[in-house]
C-alpha cells in the first residue's frame, strides 16, 4: 500500500468540492457574467482558498465550464438533421431549447475574451449544420436568397440566442418556448410566420 497516497475519502471530497464550484459558477454566471471568484466560492459554500486549490484563475474556471457546455450542446445536436431544410433548422432550434442552460452560459462568454476561440471550435459542427440547411433552403427556393447563406445562418444564430434569453426571462412554458425559438429562426430564414408555425408544429409532432 502506498502510504503517500491521499485517503480515498479526501479524494472524494476534493472531487465533490470541484463539482460544487463548477455548479455554483454556472448558476452565478448565467445570472451575472461578471460574478467574482469570491461570489462563486460563497455560492459553493467554500473558501476562496479552496477555489484556488482547484482552479488557478477565473479564466481556468470559465474555461472548464465552457468546455463542458460546448461538449454537452454538441453532443445533444450531433444527430440533428433533416432532408427538408426548414425542418432541419426547426430541429436545431428545438434541440437548443433543451440545452438552454448550457447555451446561455456559453453564449455569455463566446462573444468576448480569451475563451471565444475555444467555445467557437466546440460549436463549429452545429454552425456548419445550420449553414448547410440554410444553403440548401436558399438553393431550393424555400429560404431567402437575397443574402449569403453564411450571413443568414449567423443571423438565425443571433436571433435564437435573443429569443432564448427572452423566453427564460419571461418563464415561458416548454412548448411555447420551443415554438417561439423555431418560428423566429425560420422567419429570419425567409418563411412567413404562418409557414414557420406549420413547420414547428409538424416537427414538434413528429
Amino acid at each position: 500500500m502506498d502510504e503517500t497516497a491521499p485517503p480515498r475519502g479526501r479524494r472524494r471530497d476534493a472531487l465533490e468540492n470541484r463539482e460544487a464550484l463548477l455548479e455554483a459558477a454556472a448558476r452565478l454566471l448565467r445570472r451575472d457574467p461578471e460574478a467574482s471568484i469570491d461570489a462563486v466560492a460563497a455560492e459553493a459554500g467554500l473558501s476562496r482558498r479552496a477555489l484556488y486549490g482547484h482552479f488557478p484563475s477565473r479564466d481556468a474556471l470559465l474555461g472548464e465550464l465552457v468546455e463542458r457546455g460546448t461538449a454537452r450542446i454538441a453532443s445533444a445536436l450531433a444527430d440533428v438533421g433533416d432532408p427538408d431544410p426548414a425542418a432541419h433548422v426547426a430541429r436545431i432550434g428545438m434541440a437548443l431549447w433543451q440545452e438552454v442552460s448550457d447555451v446561455k452560459l456559453v453564449a455569455r462568454v463566446i462573444v468576448r475574451g480569451p475563451l471565444e476561440r475555444a467555445a467557437a471550435r466546440g460549436l463549429e459542427p452545429i454552425r456548419a449544420s445550420l449553414r448547410d440547411a440554410v444553403a440548401r433552403g436558399a438553393a431550393s427556393g424555400a429560404f431567402r436568397s437575397d443574402a449569403d447563406p453564411a450571413i443568414v445562418a449567423r443571423l438565425i444564430e443571433d436571433s435564437a440566442l435573443a429569443v432564448l434569453d427572452e423566453v427564460v426571462r419571461r418563464g415561458l412554458g416548454d412548448a411555447e418556448a420551443r415554438h417561439l425559438v423555431v418560428v423566429t429562426a425560420l422567419g429570419v430564414a425567409g418563411l412567413s410566420w404562418r409557414d414557420a408555425a406549420a413547420v414547428a408544429m409538424a416537427v414538434g409532432a413528429a
